[in-house]
């Protein structure tokens, strides 16, 4: 396993930062009326919310986009751009009132015409949205006067408040919406309702978004009400944490989310800054497996590979101790969570060699891999290069050299491009893919990676018929306390049958100046929170 960084990289990445004009240089009035600088992993590939598909592309998304209802961190829901909303008795029809004093950016007015051309829009075929995949049993939208939007479902689903809140979902304005597939570019074309717009993007470089001064209508659950009081966000795209970690000590920015373990001792605890990680609730790191496809296909060889080596160690060696293992793809901190696959697999060499045996994987080759009728057992994991973030690239480095030594089987890690994975994907013939999903609702997140109709198995023959069924069952289930034992039989059957190997459960660090004041992450996303009640100052 190749080494993270030496610690004196992050003093060679300031010195190279040197010439750039100082965002925090000198100490500042706690005022509205000030700039904010951040540092982050990656550039968003999309820019629009309905089709951006990276988690960290939300960080930015968020600051001017607006949702339906607010997720609280209890779990609760909140208005945003609604007052009030019902349900109907059968659960098929959600009724909300929206306010009447929200306006696009561009001064628009934002109405219930405006939601339902956004709706519309996201549930069209035709627009193929990634957002569409939260409006699954969406059936139409009605309008019977400005303030009021009906929506009509083909079958109840438990999970559409959780869709309700979700980035994904959005509103754009409109006119924005007739743009189509051009809005993945960040320009001032993207016109939401948020506390921010945005203001100018030089690809490779940065996106700057400026301050909406018309904003008054935050989350429920907002103590700050008004404008925001920053009046300008920059978003640096540093994906090296050298880089990131350099440029924050040599004040180039005010603060940085994706902190790797040997650069936590730079900020926490330590005067001058502060260090913040926010919860993990949603998917753990997993390897999804396609276990419809070559030896993947065959149970043993998946059970192989979730048990032949020992997580815990090749976590804690890669994370040092700063993120625990993974029993389950969902996150530990999700009240939907099932605790008993705690200690219930993993870490049996022995075992996974004799299924290998068993499967008829009885040769090996001359560097030592296991072959059948002369062919290496190879599992390919098919990685988009633009989700690399957080050394995950090296974790999966570690765990194939681990299931080499252990049990002779080559984890064939591929850094590919997002449009090659696309194609997989269309014609499902992915291997196995590493992510994590955002959304906190554990429904909508088994149906995403496990769901016949969902992002991995949309095009994929041969599903497994008893699983899709229970998914589907308990997002009909509107009872939360009747729909828990559900989720996780799911979980289990998931991990049992080895169409997951979960291998961390991942959560988002923050680093900044200690003259920032109000960070904090987003319920819904578990991520970075919007910039909106952020001062800097002292």
């Amino acid at each position: 396993m190749r080494d993270l960084r030496p610690l004196a990289a992050v003093l060679i990445a300031a010195l190279l930062l040197a010439g750039c004009a100082p965002s925090g240089a000198g100490s500042r009035t706690l005022s509205s009326g000030t700039s904010l600088t951040w540092g982050v992993t990656t550039e968003p590939q999309c820019f629009d919310p309905h089709r951006s598909t990276q988690q960290n592309a939300f960080i930015i998304i968020r600051n001017y986009v607006d949702s339906l209802i607010s997720k609280k961190p209890d779990g609760t829901f909140a208005p945003w751009l609604t007052t009030r909303w019902k349900i109907s008795k059968g659960g098929t029809v959600y009724t909300f009132r929206l306010r009447d004093d929200v306006t696009f950016s561009d001064g628009t007015r934002f109405d219930a015409k405006a939601a339902k051309a956004n709706l519309d829009y996201v549930a069209d075929p035709a627009n193929a949205t990634d957002a569409a995949s939260l409006l699954v049993d969406y059936k139409r939208s009605t309008t019977p006067d400005p303030r009021t939007l009906r929506i009509e479902l083909k079958k109840p689903d438990s999970s559409l408040l959780e869709s309700f809140s979700s980035v994904k979902l959005g509103f754009l304005s409109p006119a924005s919406l007739k743009k189509g597939d051009t809005l993945c570019e960040a320009s001032r074309s993207l016109v939401g309702t948020g506390p921010f717009t945005v203001d100018g993007y030089t690809r490779g470089q940065s996106v700057r978004l400026a301050k909406n001064p018309r904003y008054h209508w935050p989350p429920g659950y907002s103590k700050h009400r008004g404008p925001a009081y920053l009046n300008t966000v920059t978003y640096r795209f540093l994906p090296e944490y050298s880089t990131r970690a350099g440029a924050l000590s040599s004040g180039q920015v005010d603060a940085i989310e994706g902190v790797q373990p040997l650069d936590v001792p730079l900020f926490k605890g330590v005067k001058g800054f502060q260090y913040l990680t926010g919860p993990s609730r949603q998917t753990s790191f997993t390897l999804n497996v396609n276990y419809t496809r070559g030896p993947g296909a065959d149970i043993r060889v998946r059970r192989a590979l979730r048990d032949g080596a020992d997580l815990d160690a090749v976590v804690k060696a890669v994370y040092r101790g700063t993120v625990p293992r993974a029993w389950s793809d969902i996150g530990p901190d999700n009240s939907d969570y099932d605790a008993s696959l705690k200690g219930n697999w993993g870490n049996d060499p022995e075992k996974a060699n004799r299924l290998l045996d068993e499967a008829g994987w009885t040769g090996r080759d001359s560097e030592g891999y296991r072959t059948k009728h002369g062919k290496r057992l190879t599992l390919e994991v098919g990685y988009p290069q633009p989700y690399v973030r957080d050394n995950r690239d090296v974790l999966i480095e570690a765990l194939q050299a681990e299931l080499r030594q252990n049990i002779g089987l080559d984890l064939d890690l591929k850094i590919n491009t997002a449009g090659e994975f696309t194609d997989q994907k269309a014609h499902g013939n992915w291997t196995i893919y590493p992510n994590t999903l955002n959304p906190l609702d554990a429904g909508m997140e088994l149906r995403q990676v496990l769901g016949s109709t969902e992002f991995l198995y949309g095009n994929v023959r041969g599903y497994d018929r008893k699983l899709d069924a229970m998914i589907n069952r308990a997002l009909a289930t509107t009872d939360l306390d009747k729909r828990r034992p559900l989720l996780a039989r799911i979980q289990r059957r998931a991990v049992d049958r080895a169409y997951i190997v979960p291998l961390f459960a991942p959560h988002y660090q923050i680093a900044a100046t200690d003259e920032v004041h109000g960070l904090g992450f987003e319920t819904q996303l578990d991520s970075p929170a919007n910039n909106y009640a952020i001062r800097v100052g002292r």
